[in-house]
């Protein structure tokens, strides 16, 4: 029995790479707000290390609210034709800049530009203004490097407990769950 669960998810994505054709590395993302309002979403995992799990998003955006605001999060990994998933809880901490600058450029120009032209998670009255505001920022950045906008970014789930689910048949499942306890993982195994 493996007791390195991030040698054990890098292994697992590894096999989703292989075995998943639409984003492996797509992940749910459960935050909460102050009220303790959950809310979920779906998101790209972009970067994997023993400090955590990052993530990009806009500081405006409703998850960038709670997770300021409440500074947790799980995480989710669901591979349909490996049957099986993994669940990652932790705190949620804000990226450097110098990481985050270097992901942006990184970004397909537009997605750079939708970045500084979306308003995330507000009221956009038409199609067309959003639209309008891409082509504005285009025509601003012609022929230049497009900078990270300042309130985009990325946030790191840094784990304390990771849980490895494997379907079986007749809904035997085998789930074994690792926490993090005084800087030492421990693991066991769940009832399906």
């Amino acid at each position: 029995m493996t007791q390195d669960p991030h040698k054990m998810f890098d292994e697992w994505m590894d096999e989703a790479k292989k075995a998943e054709t639409d984003d492996p590395t797509a992940m749910a993302l459960a935050t909460a707000s102050k009220q303790a309002f959950p809310c979920v979403r779906m998101m790209l995992l972009k970067g994997h290390t023993k400090d955590g799990f990052v993530f990009f998003t806009n500081l405006g955006s409703r998850k960038g609210h709670e997770l300021l605001e409440n500074p947790v999060a799980t995480l989710l990994f669901h591979w349909k034709k490996l049957r099986r998933q993994v669940r990652i809880e932790g705190a949620a901490t804000l990226i450097s800049d110098e990481e985050a600058d270097a992901y942006f450029a990184t970004r397909a120009r537009k997605s750079q530009l939708g970045a500084w032209a979306s308003e995330q998670s507000r009221p956009l009255p038409a199609r067309d203004v959003f639209e309008k505001r891409i082509a504005d920022i285009e025509a601003r950045y012609e022929g230049k490097d497009v900078p990270r906008p300042p309130y985009w970014t990325g946030f790191r789930v840094s784990p304390i407990r990771m849980e490895f689910w494997n379907d079986r048949e007749f809904r035997l499942h085998e789930r074994e769950l690792f926490t993090l306890n005084d800087g030492r993982w421990q693991s066991e195994f769940l009832y399906p």
